[in-house]
């Protein structure tokens, strides 16, 4: 009887663009709460955000502003529509995708690629987005394409759990793995602390690995997924006229410390052992970590990787989970791990692995 292979994550790389808006956006949000204790309550958050750096695909303006500086992308009344945005997103998504892909070097072959998995969350474009990527490297028209599109932040647990399941099926599979998120491009008129901050959040990245049956990297284990009751509210992802509106409640965190600290839950998500020694966490803001690090109890370097992520890049939507196991491999991380992402519903989607 022939046995059921092992799918490896034989290689994984990250791209960002080169324009960090962090600051430029704290500077705009700022002046727009008029309450003084609510914008001093604004600054006091961004300042513990955790967050040094967020990167957007939207140029410098010619003297060198940001995108809501005069001449800046958001520089229109009313900001831009969203077909405006997705515009941009047809335009610059495929740029970054593919420059993850370049970073993979010689564990991308072309010929070899069988199947290829994209999960994006921030844009809408058809022909799809995977579609543009595959004809943009010259894969064989053969190559078949799933779209993992929509799902939030957990959709690069998402695509892993898939990839892992095409190569168990066929062995022979080479599965090219991409997420791509523009975040920075659904900034909204707010004038409150709350979607302030959940805007401050987010940032532009992608993420490309190799998943196959062929030995290197990691190991790919089974997944786990948990959707929490009473809980649709917390994160939401609308489509609007101008741009995809965020709906992060301030209740997440609180939410998800009570929820991984009950015993059952965290046998649904690790298994009976309980939280492995690696711990690849979705860098989904420092409160979210906060609440992650004291309901399962973990020593206090435990999510040093995720909150390295978050510092360098913010959350990148779905690209985050990868970009904190690419930093995991990168460093030559070892033994039993969980990657494990949180996202609308509220959801939480996770896939054991096991670095060499």
């Amino acid at each position: 009887m022939t046995s059921t292979p092992s799918a490896r994550l034989n290689a994984l790389a990250t791209a960002t663009p080169g324009h960090d808006i962090h600051q430029a956006f704290i500077e705009w949000a700022t002046p727009r709460i008029a309450d003084d204790r609510m914008r001093a309550l604004f600054a006091r958050m961004a300042g513990r955000s955790g967050i040094a750096h967020r990167w957007s695909v939207l140029p410098p303006t010619p003297a060198g502003g940001s995108p809501v500086a005069p001449g800046g992308f958001y520089d229109v009344p009313g900001l831009p529509p969203t077909s405006a945005r997705m515009a941009a997103y047809a335009d610059h998504a495929p740029d970054l995708a593919l420059a993850a892909i370049a970073r993979l070097g010689d564990a991308f072959a072309l010929a070899r690629v069988t199947h290829l998995v994209v999960a994006s969350c921030t844009g809408f474009v058809a022909p799809g987005i995977d579609q543009i990527i595959a004809r943009r490297l010259g894969l064989a028209p053969t190559v078949e394409r799933v779209l993992i599109g929509f799902m939030g932040c957990y959709a690069g647990v998402t695509a892993l759990r898939n990839a892992r399941h095409i190569v168990r099926s066929d062995p022979e599979a080479v599965v090219l793995v991409v997420s791509v998120e523009l975040s920075t491009l659904h900034l909204s008129l707010a004038d409150t602390p709350e979607p302030l901050l959940a805007m401050l959040q987010f940032s532009d990245g992608a993420a490309a690995g190799i998943v196959s049956a062929a030995p290197g990297g990691i190991s790919l284990g089974e997944g786990r997924s948990l959707a929490l009751d009473d809980s649709a509210d917390l994160i939401r992802w609308d489509i609007g006229d101008r741009g995809f509106a965020m709906q992060l409640s301030g209740e997440v965190p609180g939410r998800l410390r009570a929820a991984l600290s009950d015993a059952a839950v965290q046998r649904t998500l690790f298994g009976d052992g309980g939280p492995p020694p690696l711990l690849a966490v979705h860098a989904g803001g420092r409160s979210v970590l906060d609440a992650v690090e004291a309901a399962l109890g973990v020593r206090a370097d435990a999510l040093a990787d995720s909150r390295a992520v978050l510092a360098a890049c913010g959350n990148m939507s779905s690209a985050t989970i990868l970009f904190v196991l690419a930093r995991m491999m990168a460093r030559g991380a070892q033994g039993e791990g969980v990657a494990i992402a949180f996202g609308p519903g509220l959801a939480a989607e996770a896939i054991r692995f096991t670095a060499p």
